[in-house]
């Protein structure tokens, strides 16, 4: 799947600049709720080609992991155009991660980036 890879931090900001929406995946290989989700990530990766799925291990990009405050895993972060849209811990069903990525779809960016653009 070529839409599905590793992010360390050497190609963090390369992979959110040149991407419309990025999915990340905050995993360990000793969490067992990662390993019960790595499944379905890529089960919903497969079916969203256009979409970059990426799995973060945090035992081997600590920095990562440091610099987001993860502090639970597995956490799901959503980028689109840059912009860090969800960031929450825990496992989700298949149908709740679909309806995440149909609701960054959604959203009006020129309208999140105005409103940014007025809260900064």
């Amino acid at each position: 799947m070529r839409n599905l890879i590793t992010i360390t931090s050497a190609n963090f900001e390369q992979v959110i600049a040149e991407n419309d929406i990025v999915i990340l995946d905050f995993w360990a290989q000793w969490c067992q709720p990662c390993l019960a989700f790595t499944p379905i990530f890529e089960q919903v990766a497969s079916e969203h080609p256009d979409i970059v799925f990426a799995k973060v291990n945090t035992e081997e990009s600590q920095d990562l992991a440091s610099e987001f405050a993860i502090r639970s895993i597995p956490t799901l972060m959503v980028f689109r155009q840059k912009i860090l849209l969800f960031n929450e811990s825990g496992m989700l069903p298949a149908v709740a991660l679909k309806d995440l990525i149909e609701q960054a779809q959604a959203l009006d960016m020129h309208e999140v980036l105005a409103n940014l653009g007025k809260a900064g």
